[in-house]
């Protein structure tokens, strides 16, 4: 009888019905991307990595089942990492730090490299057990050990690193993203004290964002149900035809809108997953957060100068309602950013734990827990718009009748983000299914809210926005565009967009459309226009100068429909921190102006005074995890061909070259100085 390591063949069924587990488990991750059969798997393999060692260490006998299941489970894992990179897992293989351009980046430029070090390695500590366990198979397989010191060297060995792997699995679980930033306190405090106090004649301000809602999901855009209150807001102010979210999903959508700052500057640049403490360290989205967010914070951070801070130092009474998505702990609470009162739930609706809070001073308590939103054993969320509706409409006419000072209210229905429910009173009334019976309920409170601010006499002086923060996923409209959801075509980030203000001294007619181009980022500095928001009593620049606003005010837009996003401020599709689409509007005259252009006769040149370029260097498919490495370098002109579905490229091939150089210049500038730091006002103080 041999000594040493021994296989067991007296137990074949074992390893046979392990090493199918592992497979399927591994391919039901890397299909599905369910972040539970990430616990699983994960699970999974500390269990089976126990299982080896004990028998190692008891039992003196390797199982050859064992390293199959695990070998097996372990590949698919890390093929599952390795294909999705920066979607799943540290993100150094593919997508955002990928291939050899992170390589590069981290050893030649010497930018980033700490955090593209840690990534790789927490990929090869993925991917190492795996390894280890299929060459033992190998190595194994060709010789058998005689001598007692090899066997303790290999048992141990192994011991080592599947314990070692264990551990890691356990401890990143409960981990929280803490991404290594520069801070820009100085800047925040130093321009929210330079902000005046004076709101005399000030408007109020409702600002209206609903969750996934698309293009064409209102009737003003040609719905084929109605949405009277919302299309009111249009049609008593302006509607906007080219209206775009920064983002094409929630979190960094919503980061855009309140910062005026692209979401890669904020490190807020994917999905915000809940954190809080009632969540055991094995959830799911503890894994989330901690692999797969990469170097992503937990929210927004707080040295983030937001447009709550802005109106709240100005003296308004300030209150966000409904989600909020940008953190649940700490600094990223809504009342750590600007709002003097929040109600609603830190996270989206189809995530766990799920819960309404009241929150005040940085500090919230649960209103209606996870229990009120499930009813026999299914989750049922039909009265969250009858509550979020409840305490916006509270809130605001306590606002109105208790206070001098105007309000800013940020009014963020959950809705129609699925999963979708409707109240009691709107489930089944439409004829069309619960999502729309879910739109047409909203509709009716937004309706609620405009009678009770009529009655308060203050409908005239408040201006009113409404819009999306991207387009829709599952269902919903996206009015004949291009893709959806998470996508950098049209559809997943073109939205819906109104503003009302029947006081507004003039800028514009009702029921008036505008053509050119906005997008959320704008929301900073226009708002700030719109409300007379100075600093230093007008005499300096009522923007922070301390770092970049990406944003410009719509304010030309308004007036008479002069386009603002030029070469000089770009509309950038972004997808994690890659750059996927870019776009501007340039005059015909300009175009016409170019020797190689000025004899085209297109009907495109000849009946329009500006013309909307977008470009894209690399074509996704319209699944959103792929790309087509032979589709390159599409210049789309969104003027006539909102679709994009024909390539301009060789009609316009010096103005898609402007544009391809222009993707370049603008991700160097992010790759030098993501955090948009003038360098120069930091060197003043």
């Amino acid at each position: 009888m041999k000594k040493g390591i021994v296989y067991d063949n007296s137990k074949k069924a074992f390893p046979i019905i392990i090493m199918i587990a592992g497979i399927v488990l591994a391919l039901a991750l890397h299909i599905m991307r369910l972040n539970l059969l990430a616990v699983v798997n994960v699970g999974f393999m500390c269990i089976v990595s126990a299982l080896i060692i004990l028998g190692i260490l008891i039992f003196k006998k390797l199982y050859l089942g064992f390293f199959a299941g695990y070998g097996a489970s372990g590949l698919g894992i890390a093929l599952y990492y390795a294909f999705w990179g920066a979607d799943a897992g540290f993100g150094a293989f593919s997508s955002g730090k990928a291939g050899w351009s992170s390589v590069e980046n981290a050893l030649f430029s010497g930018a980033d490299s700490y955090n593209f070090f840690v990534r790789l390695g927490g990929n090869i500590l993925i991917i190492l057990p795996c390894v280890i366990a299929l060459f033992a198979l190998f190595f194994i397989g060709k010789k058998q050990f005689d001598k007692k010191g090899a066997h303790f060297i290999v048992t141990t060995l192994l011991s080592i690193f599947l314990a070692g792997t264990t551990v890691f699995y356990v401890l990143t679980m409960n981990l929280r993203s803490q991404p290594n930033v520069d801070r820009l306190w100085e800047g925040h405090d130093d321009y929210l004290n330079r902000v005046d106090k004076n709101t005399k004649d000030k408007p109020n301000v409702l600002f209206i964002m609903m969750d996934d809602l698309g293009w064409g999901d209102i009737s003003l855009n040609g719905a084929i149900y109605d949405t009277p209150n919302i299309d009111s807001i249009g049609e008593d102010g302006v509607n906007f035809d080219n209206f775009y979210s920064s983002y094409s999903v929630c979190s960094p959508a919503r980061f855009s809108l309140m910062t005026g700052r692209y979401p890669f500057r904020g490190y807020a640049d994917n999905v915000i997953y809940p954190t809080v403490d009632t969540l055991s360290p094995f959830a799911q989205t503890r894994i989330f957060n901690s692999i797969e967010m990469g170097n992503n914070a937990d929210g927004m951070l707080g040295d983030e100068i937001t447009i709550a801070e802005v109106f709240q130092n100005a003296g308004y009474n300030t209150g966000a309602f409904g989600k909020w998505h940008l953190g649940d702990y700490g600094e990223y609470l809504p009342t750590n950013q600007g709002f003097d009162y929040f109600y609603g739930s830190h996270h989206v609706n189809d995530m766990n734990p799920f819960y309404h809070v009241s929150e005040e001073n940085g500090e919230y308590e649960i209103v209606h827990g996870t229990d009120e939103f499930f009813k026999n054993g299914k989750k049922d969320q039909s009265m969250a718009s009858e509550w979020i509706h409840e305490s916006i409409n509270d809130w605001i006419t306590d606002a109105v009748t208790n206070s001098d000072e105007p309000f800013f209210a940020y009014y963020a229905t959950p809705w129609p983000h699925g999963p979708v429910f409707a109240g009691d009173d709107f489930d089944g009334t439409s004829g069309m299914g619960t999502y729309v019976d879910c739109v047409t309920e909203f509709d009716y409170y937004l309706g609620e809210l405009f009678n009770t601010l009529e009655e308060l006499d203050v409908m005239d002086d408040t201006i009113i926005i409404f819009t999306s923060d991207n387009g829709p996923a599952l269902e919903g409209s996206t009015g004949e565009l291009r893709g959806g959801k998470y996508l950098a075509y049209e559809a997943g980030q073109k939205v819906p967009f109104m503003i009302k203000w029947n006081n507004n001294n003039g800028l514009w007619e009702k029921g008036t459309t505008r053509e050119q181009s906005g997008v959320l980022a704008d929301m900073f500095p226009t708002l700030i226009d719109l409300c007379g928001i100075t600093c230093d009593n007008g005499e300096t620049n009522n923007l922070p100068t301390d770092r970049t606003i990406d944003g410009v005010s719509l304010l030309p837009v308004l007036k008479d429909d002069t386009a603002v996003h030029t070469e000089e401020h770009p509309i950038l599709h972004m997808k994690r921190e890659k750059l996927k689409a870019l776009q501007y509007t340039m005059t015909t005259e300009e175009v016409l102006g170019r020797e190689e252009y000025k004899d085209y006769k297109y009907p495109v040149l000849t009946e329009n005074k500006y013309i909307t370029f977008k470009y894209f260097r690399k074509m996704q498919n319209d699944n959103p995890a792929f790309f087509d490495k032979t589709r390159k370098n599409w210049l789309y002109v969104l003027t006539d061909d909102k679709g994009e579905n024909y390539n301009r490229t060789s009609t316009y091939p010096t103005i898609a070259e402007e544009l391809n150089q222009k993707m370049t210049d603008v991700m160097d500038d992010f790759k030098s100085n993501r955090r948009g730091i003038n360098q120069e006002y930091y060197n003043n103080l």
